[in-house]
């Protein structure tokens, strides 16, 4: 491992450990010899309460840096207070991605709520509209996009850059096209960073209007690797209606918040089911609850998608309904949720929570 790619390793380690916590910063980073010595500058206020900061950093630095002594360091910060400190620092964000005109996350606070099926349809709803669409699955546990797009094999390289897949005109790379269905990925922090760090930088994506990243369910490494590496144009959270999907999304708009990514909105999927036999609609897993929260967290709702079965089916044969079924009104409903995504993005206040 080169002496950059250790640094850049360490660097996004401690980075991510201390994201939560307001009045800590890394004053420096350095390998020296066989050590890698640590130094957080701290509010000399918070000094006591930040020792079990210091012992996770040493920890995971520790883990990752098995052949070096380790040594993380508190000190204290001198001649300001803590909130001047942080709001005199400008947002430590890379941008990794300067060909993409909007970066947009798709999340959700939990798993099973359909998350990878609406990135999937936005990304071509949003390439019907005439826009030039990229899409990245960013969901390195269980990559299900090449499946729902019909796409797979490994890309060819061009230029010491992967050549991204193509279908429905939207430009496609993930992990699963790199190992085998069955393969199990069990990675740990700094192999997520590094995989995406990769999808950004080594895939010739070409200039790109919209690139729709599917994130993997949660709030952890991946969610802050794109937000400290990416100026992200926003974040669409999904879920389902019912109350326990919904606490978890409330935590995935904070969490976006709280990096400083505008949430664009909400979608609720699996919202309705209705009857082909006799056209009834039931509310299995109830109804508005996005729509609700939405309101209740002051962000925009952008639609309410149906538990059809179609969509599963096209979804499962690689064939999006927004591709199989242009003119459906199953379709219809993503189509309209891209609009929306596209107009939140168009206005002003947008614009400016995301410079």
């Amino acid at each position: 491992m080169s002496q950059d790619n250790k640094q850049q390793i360490a660097q996004d380690l401690v980075t991510a450990s201390i994201a939560a916590q307001d009045g800590i910063d890394i004053s420096s980073l350095t390998f020296q010899d066989d050590r890698l010595i640590c130094i957080l500058e701290v509010s000399p206020a918070l000094g006591a309460q930040m020792e079990p900061v210091r012992q996770d950093v040493e920890k995971v630095l520790i883990t990752e840096f098995s052949d070096f002594t380790v040594n993380v360091i508190l000190t204290a910060k001198r001649g300001e207070k803590s909130s001047e400190r942080i709001a005199s620092q400008p947002a430590r964000i890379e941008n990794l991605a300067p060909y993409v005109k909007h970066m947009i996350a798709v999340a959700s606070g939990k798993g099973g709520v359909g998350k990878s099926t609406v990135a999937v349809n936005l990304a071509v709803a949003l390439a019907q509209q005439g826009l030039k669409v990229g899409l990245m699955d960013a969901d390195i546990y269980g990559p299900s996009v090449p499946k729902m797009m019909g796409l797979s094999g490994r890309p060819q390289m061009q230029d010491d850059k992967l050549v991204p897949h193509e279908a429905f005109g939207v430009k496609v790379m993930s992990i699963g096209f790199m190992v085998e269905d069955d393969t199990p990925m069990i990675w740990r922090g700094p192999m997520i960073q590094s995989a995406l760090r990769q999808f950004m930088v080594d895939v010739d994506w070409g200039e790109l209007d919209v690139m729709i990243v599917d994130m993997p369910p949660g709030t952890g490494d991946a969610q802050l690797t794109m937000a400290q590496k990416v100026p992200l144009a926003g974040a669409v959270i999904v879920s389902t209606p019912q109350d326990v999907a919904l606490l978890d999304a409330r935590k995935g708009v904070a969490m976006f918040r709280k990096t400083g990514v505008p949430v664009l909105g909400l979608i609720e999927n699996m919202s309705m089911f209705t009857c082909p036999e006799c056209g009834h609609e039931s509310h299995i897993f109830g109804h508005g609850g996005a729509e609700r929260e939405a309101k209740k967290s002051g962000t925009t709702f952008l639609g309410a998608i149906p538990l059809e079965l179609d969509i599963r089916i096209q979804g499962d044969e690689g064939m999006p309904i927004t591709q199989a079924q242009p003119h459906s009104k199953y379709a219809s409903y993503y189509q309209d949720c891209a609009s929306t995504i596209m107009g939140v993005l168009s206005d002003s206040s947008v614009k400016k929570a995301s410079a």
